[in-house]
């Protein structure tokens, strides 16, 4: 496979972005969002979207990544139909208000929860998933009754011109807006009001979202990642862990937040995990893997500079290392001989290299995990109950799969999100529809019965009355 990249960079006129804002806020404040019918439509739209611009999105992603057609459907283009099919099926029991008990001191009365959109919210996707992480968090903020600002990566260029031009075709355009551009048009949208925003990138552009945030005291859910690691001891079935891991890894080139970013496997099979390894990357992309159409590119000269410059004092090549920037090419890489502070191990990777380091037994890898920054995920191959639940007790991560990788994104109903550095807040089904919604706090009471109990005069038999009930 060669792709050809995508030089120019759409964007926004800066004039225009403040003017926006106000348009939806206007919109947002004339009820147009809140019934459930207006939902139901966008959530339908939004689908049709999918299906009737399927080829030009797939074609988009090709041109921005390479990506291949199986994990470009897979991951992006079914992956935000199907989320938003979950929500329009789920909605109207998402919305109905919840009961809680009510204490005796304000009986009688009842007690109920209810979601209110939050209103006008912000999205900024990255450029690693550009169609499926701008588009699922709309699903959420547009299923919760909100109107939405979308910022699409300016670093998938493709994407981003595709999604600007045909979405507001399919969605009320007086409430989903688009702003294309890079970091002076995200900038000046940092500097508007919102009531939510949803970022998903980096920890050093999250810093400076939250720091804007705080201008306007917004809230925000922030979507990172940072160095999932993935931990194999000698019980596991290396077979099925060697495939596993190396589709994990190398899918997307390696371009996933939940990626393995690195594994630590017991020194008794650390040789047999390796060679499977290695053959399970000759299996999946054949003896050259540039010409393999199921292996995707590096997004930038910029990103495969930063990776093959990792390549140099990390180790030694186990199989992989050959690239061609013309090309955006970096071949699907493992390492082996790593040490803990080599160059591959100090930042997240973010791309087709996997050290493989070599532990005593689990309770090593575990310490090593715990000295660092708590990741967005953490694996664990072992057929040992006690191993399994060792690492899930004594470890903190945004998620965890035990015997594979990253598919726990796929069940809706688990919450997906960081702790610590790898983020904050939480989305997917059901949690989507949480973060973009206020949960209203209501009591009802009738005014039939009014007794005189909490007034003034506060008398010796009132205040009895009172520490009883409370």
């Amino acid at each position: 496979m060669t792709v050809s990249p995508v030089t120019s960079t759409p964007s926004t006129t800066l004039d225009v972005i403040p003017q926006l804002v106000d348009d939806l806020r206007a919109r947002f404040e004339s009820g147009a969002t809140r019934s459930i019918d207006w939902r139901v439509r966008q959530l339908d739209g939004l689908i049709r979207f999918v299906e009737e611009r399927e080829a030009e999105i797939l074609a988009a992603l090709a041109a921005d990544l390479g990506k291949p057609e199986m994990e470009a459907y897979g991951a992006e283009v079914s992956y935000v139909a199907t989320d938003a099919a979950h929500a329009k099926k789920h909605l109207r029991g998402w919305m109905k208000p919840e009961r809680v008990s009510s204490p005796l001191v304000v009986q009688p009365g009842k007690s109920y929860i209810v979601r209110e959109p939050l209103g006008v919210v912000l999205i900024i996707s990255p450029w690693n998933y550009p169609f499926q992480l701008l588009l699922a968090p709309l699903v959420g903020a547009i299923a919760a009754g909100n109107c939405a600002l979308l910022k699409p990566s300016e670093v998938a260029p493709a994407t981003s011109r595709l999604i600007a031009e045909h979405l507001p075709r399919y969605l009320d355009p007086e409430c989903v807006k688009v702003v294309e551009g890079g970091v002076p048009e995200t900038t000046r949208l940092l500097e508007q009001r919102f009531d939510h925003i949803f970022y998903t990138g980096n920890g050093k552009v999250a810093r400076i979202i939250m720091s804007a945030a705080a201008n306007h005291l917004t809230p925000v859910t922030l979507e990172l990642g940072g160095k999932s690691p993935c931990i194999v001891d000698a019980s596991a079935d290396l077979d099925v862990a060697a495939k596993r891991i190396v589709w994990g890894k190398f899918f997307n080139a390696g371009q996933t937040c939940v990626a393995p970013d690195y594994v630590l496997v017991e020194e008794a099979v650390h040789d047999a995990l390796l060679n499977r390894m290695v053959a399970a990357v000759r299996s999946f992309y054949g003896d050259d893997p540039q010409k393999s159409p199921d292996f995707a590119r590096v997004v930038n000269a910029r990103h495969h500079a930063r990776l093959v410059g990792l390549l140099e004092g990390s180790g030694t090549i186990a199989c992989g290392g050959q690239h061609d920037v013309d090309d955006r090419y970096l071949a699907p890489t493992i390492l082996k001989d790593v040490r803990f502070d080599a160059p591959v191990m100090q930042e997240e990777i973010f791309g087709p290299i996997l050290p493989v380091i070599s532990v005593p037994h689990v309770d090593a890898a575990i310490t090593h995990v715990n000295r660092g920054d708590k990741p967005l995920a953490l694996y664990v191959f072992s057929r040992k109950d006690s191993v399994q639940e060792k690492v899930r007790d004594r470890t903190s991560s945004g998620g965890m799969a035990i015997n594979h990788v990253w598919l726990h994104l796929a069940v809706p109903e688990l919450p997906f999100g960081g702790v610590g550095e790898s983020g904050m807040g939480a989305y997917h089904g059901r949690h989507s529809f949480e973060t973009f919604s206020h949960r209203k706090s209501v009591l009802k009471k009738p005014t039939q019965v009014d007794p005189p109990l909490l007034y003034p005069p506060y008398t010796e038999s009132k205040s009895k009355w009172v520490k009883r009930l409370l």
